[in-house]
């Protein structure tokens, strides 16, 4: 009994490290940085058998090595633009004496932010469909997003898939 809960165990723990591997690939190969000295502190992931869904993990890291490696890119920005805070925490604007608000995209199944308010940041935003659209018509998304908190040195990476 002992023996089969300890190989229980062990596979578990195995599984636990080769995904957290495989999430760090992942966001490496999809952001273009190296992010294997991170840890994974969080993942979220509602894709099914179709594709559709949302993914979102937090990578944590001890030092800021990560950030310099952004810099030197060229392909992340800071701060986050209107399409991004839109993506992740929603937009509002007054017209004609009228509230109108879109997003967040980037929720739970409870509609709460996966990624909590960064106010020293970067972000690289990727349009992952095919055709003309450029402008989010917040009707069909594939789209990838990272963003970096300077302040904790945490790595956010999303996708959003419908």
């Amino acid at each position: 009994m002992k023996k089969r809960l300890f190989a229980t165990l062990a596979v578990l723990l195995l599984l636990t490290g080769c995904a957290g591997q495989n999430v760090r690939s992942q966001v490496s190969r999809e952001l273009d940085i190296d992010v294997s000295g991170g840890t994974v502190v969080s993942s979220y992931d509602t894709h099914g058998w179709f594709g559709d869904g949302t993914l979102c993990c937090a990578i944590q890291f001890e030092d800021g090595s990560v950030l310099e490696e952004i810099k030197k890119s060229g392909d992340w920005r800071s701060p986050l633009d209107d399409t991004a805070r839109e993506l992740l925490y929603g937009v509002t604007w007054e017209q004609d004496g009228e509230t109108f608000g879109r997003g967040p995209y980037l929720t739970d199944e409870g509609g709460e932010p996966l990624v909590p308010e960064i106010e020293n940041g970067w972000y690289r935003l990727i349009d992952r469909r095919t055709g003309p659209a450029k402008e989010f018509d917040g009707l069909v998304f594939n789209l990838t997003l990272g963003v970096y908190d300077v302040d904790t040195n945490t790595l956010y990476f999303c996708k959003l898939d419908t």
